[in-house]
């Protein structure tokens, strides 16, 4: 039989370097745009930093509107208000600044412009019907890896439940990455968005969909992230560990859109959707006892994430080896303050039965898991996740 065909495909320019926020401006000019939409969540405008991004664009002609109101965990109108301003506006390009949800936000804005139907209409793969505007990717965490991605995740108003438009119109025509902007993050966001990126490239290695070329990125993203995390939470203007906390999110995005994820980030959606928890924390507080849950289905891929951790591990067989794996994120997520248990959450243990359901609906992950997620392993994931398994 011949061996199944491996295939990489990725449209994302990439522009990294500390500072290049500044270069920006002349980045859309030589796009040929006049007017851009600006997406962002509100801190940014407190911050400032949307002031000097819109004063490069201007010093380059190019007219800037803004949506500045993208929420955590943001809603399908988040993307239809800022789609509303961008097409009255007369936007030729939609650039995305922030973490995750002003990325995504911004992501299916650019298509809602070009498009005619409401944003629910896209959730799913492949319904987004024509080409969006041009966007520009900055991220201002390293956690989600959204700036090289074909996905947009919303959560309905209404139902509480989490989705994503997931379409090849997505992908970002160029992602900027300035270390610099993540300098002032916070402690407790530098932790859960670099454990969010931490968990993208596990299950990308550990995945039903890795390939040779996903395994590489991913492997080389847990490398950086391992070596770093700690500094970044604890030390956050060392810049080489924020400048390696981006190149490792930014591979993880990459392998992710590739390789997909499973069983962490499934178990997560419940979570964002109905108690409004972020993701990248919730993966957070997941990827220990998911990990723990694979490792028979995947011991060799659980080995190399121990090895690219920097465990000593060459003298254990790789059950052992894989074990180990799970040992360092948990150690990991101990020393940089990750929440013990859903309940330090506020999460309702008599919830489990309603987020298990709720979590095999997101069958792209489930079925992309190592080993088979059904009612009672998840059940059972969520339990440990608990302390009470």
């Amino acid at each position: 039989m011949l061996e199944q065909l491996k295939s990489f495909h990725f449209t994302t320019k990439i522009l990294s370097g500390r500072g290049s926020l500044s270069d920006v401006g002349a980045l859309v000019a030589k796009m040929s745009v006049s007017k851009c939409l600006l997406v962002s969540d509100p801190a940014l405008a407190t911050l400032g930093t949307l002031d000097r991004a819109s004063s490069v664009l201007k010093n380059s002609g190019v007219e800037v509107a803004f949506y500045d109101k993208v929420e955590p965990e943001p809603y399908l109108d988040n993307a239809e208000s800022a789609a509303g301003i961008g097409r009255e506006f007369g936007a030729e390009c939609v650039i995305g600044m922030g973490g995750g949800s002003a990325m995504d936000t911004a992501k299916a804005a650019a298509v809602l412009i070009t498009n005619d139907k409401p944003a629910e209409s896209y959730v799913g793969l492949n319904k987004v019907e024509k080409e969006g505007l041009p966007t520009v990717m900055i991220p201002t965490t390293a956690g989600t890896g959204a700036e090289v991605t074909f996905t947009a995740v919303f959560t309905n108003r209404d139902t509480k439940v989490k989705g994503g438009i997931n379409s090849p119109y997505l992908y970002p025509s160029v992602a900027l990455l300035d270390p610099e902007l993540t300098l002032d993050l916070p402690p407790d966001v530098t932790a859960s968005t670099g454990m969010d990126a931490l968990t993208h490239a596990v299950e990308s290695v550990t995945g039903r969909a890795s390939t040779v070329f996903t395994e590489a990125l991913a492997l080389t993203a847990i490398r950086l992230i391992g070596q770093s995390l700690r500094k970044a939470v604890y030390h956050g203007h060392d810049i080489v560990a924020r400048e390696n906390m981006m190149l490792g999110s930014l591979l993880g995005g990459m392998a992710l859109a590739d390789a997909g994820v499973g069983a962490a980030h499934a178990l997560a959606y419940p979570l964002g959707g109905f108690y409004r928890i972020p993701h990248g924390l919730a993966n957070a507080v997941l990827i220990p006892h998911v990990m723990a849950f694979n490792v028979p289905a995947a011991e060799e891929k659980f080995a190399l994430i121990a090895k690219a951790l920097g465990e000593p591990v060459e003298d254990l067989n790789q059950r052992l080896a894989g074990l180990a794996a799970v040992e360092a994120v948990r150690s990991l997520c101990e020393d940089i303050g990750i929440p013990a248990t859903l309940a330090d959450l506020g999460v309702p243990e008599d919830d489990i039965l309603s987020m298990v359901d709720a979590a095999l609906k997101v069958t792209r992950p489930v079925e992309n898991n190592p080993r088979l997620l059904g009612p009672d392993e998840a059940a059972r994931i969520y339990l440990a996740a608990f302390g009470m398994y």
